[in-house]
């Protein structure tokens, strides 16, 4: 079933995809999150090597019950035919409460459908003060007027 925007992406539909994929992520819903991915998607992620939306769901499944209070912003760094480059930061902390803002880029490739076949990420976490938490939003999508990663000079 197809998952739009399609590919080849222009500005206004590398955005949206880029929009959507942030949303999804915001949810914290694994089995929700994984539907956007071709049932043999391949993914690096730091240094961990998945493939499949099963695998897919399992990781994020984990990582939603180590990374709490998960903030996500994505922005779209650039596109081409069927790829789309992104640079995120996100803000959570661990079980002691120790907060951090996690940045990286990612880099994904899609089908015909829109489904993602390919994710590249590479993340560095830094430890933050509460004091520095910049995402304050009740859990679920960033609102329309929150600032982006540019406002806020991430």
């Amino acid at each position: 079933m197809p998952r739009p925007p399609l590919p080849p992406f222009t500005l206004e539909t590398a955005t949206q995809k880029v929009r959507l994929a942030e949303d999804a992520w915001n949810t914290r819903n694994p089995a929700l999150v994984a539907q956007a991915y071709t049932a043999d998607s391949h993914w690096r992620n730091r240094a961990q090597f998945l493939q499949g939306r099963e695998a897919i769901e399992a990781f994020l499944t984990l990582k939603w019950q180590r990374e709490l209070d998960y903030r996500l912003i994505k922005e779209l760094w650039a596109f081409r035919d069927a790829r789309i480059a992104v640079r995120f930061a996100y803000e959570w902390h661990d079980d002691s409460g120790q907060w951090f803002r996690s940045y990286g880029n990612e880099n994904w490739e899609f089908d015909a459908s829109g489904l993602m076949s390919r994710r590249i990420a590479s993340i560095n976490d830094a430890p933050i003060a509460t004091s520095e938490r910049r995402y304050h939003w009740p859990a679920g999508r960033r609102p329309d007027d929150h600032p982006s990663l540019s406002d806020l000079g991430f």
